[in-house]
């Protein structure tokens, strides 16, 4: 009986692991059932052998609030000058601790996850993802004190308010991933890069209208504000801001005029597409160096 010929091997040509780099963050979304293992991971990890758990995402806020309150608010009588200082202070924490955490956390999440990084076949992009969408985690019982603050000082919810608080968010998701997506890749390569951001962070509270209103800003510099809005985390706090403190102050009509730059809405659209340049200039430059990665982490 004649045997069959056996079939020619058939030999396909195609790399050991996908083109992630030419994919990106659109990938990472695609593989959305690890990404959520990993925040969940993340966060569980971030409370283990706690025994608050998850009551410092309540404390960490409130301490720094309490810090720059009696500091700024006591000590040099901001809150005699600023109505509703506390709101004030605190509405821009929320913002500025979402940014500062994204980016301090995402610039070590690929030094941090180097076992990973190396053995799976996912896109790098979802670590310093992933550490964004943690820290989005911790607004939720930030806002959950911020809401009863100013309910309690009078504050009631306003379509336009809803959506300056959802602009809010967006810059900070945005700008806060990018420059997770940036310095992460960065601190494969130089390990001081971390220590460079956390000396950063200093520099952002700051840099934003939180512990001192806008119209101090605009004061000591004779209204030429310019460059001074060109920084998308100052529109990120002015609309949060616009969002609850202003609907908790004496005079919310008058406030939103006088103590709010004009045309803030269009502000906070130039400052969403700068952050959205930001992000694509920084998903470019994470897929130049990601090839190399592996090898420096070894």
């Amino acid at each position: 009986m004649a045997t069959e010929a056996a079939a020619p091997d058939r030999i396909v040509h195609a790399p050991l692991n996908p083109p992630w780099s030419q994919q990106g963050l659109l990938e990472v979304f695609r593989h959305r059932y690890i990404l959520t293992l990993l925040v969940r991971r993340e966060i569980s990890a971030r409370y283990q052998s706690s025994v608050l758990g998850l009551m410092w995402s309540y404390v960490n806020p409130l301490t720094q609030f309490f810090i720059y309150y009696f500091v700024m608010g006591i000590l040099f009588g901001r809150a005699n000058r600023v109505d509703a200082f506390a709101i004030h202070v605190f509405t821009g924490l929320i913002i500025v601790h979402f940014f500062t955490e994204t980016m301090n956390a995402g610039t070590r999440s690929i030094v941090r996850n180097k076992s990973l990084v190396q053995k799976m076949a996912v896109p790098r992009e979802m670590f310093p993802v992933a550490s964004m969408l943690v820290s989005l985690f911790h607004v939720g019982p930030q806002l959950v004190i911020l809401l009863l603050a100013t309910t309690l000082a009078g504050w009631r919810p306003d379509p336009i308010g809803m959506v300056y608080a959802v602009l809010a968010l967006l810059i900070s998701m945005t700008i806060g991933t990018a420059m997770a997506l940036l310095f992460s890749a960065a601190n494969v390569f130089l390990r001081d890069v971390g220590n460079a951001v956390s000396i950063l962070t200093n520099f952002v509270r700051f840099g934003v209208p939180m512990v001192y209103p806008f119209t101090l800003v605009a004061a000591r510099f004779r209204g030429h504000t310019n460059l001074y809005l060109l920084n998308p985390m100052v529109e990120a706090v002015l609309a949060f801001q616009r969002a609850f403190w202003v609907g908790a102050t004496s005079n919310p009509a008058r406030t939103a005029v006088v103590d709010m730059p004009p045309n803030l809405f269009w502000l906070c659209i130039r400052a969403l597409l700068i952050s959205l340049a930001i992000l694509v200039f920084a998903q470019s430059t994470f897929s130049r160096l990601e090839r190399r990665i592996p090898e420096r982490l070894l």
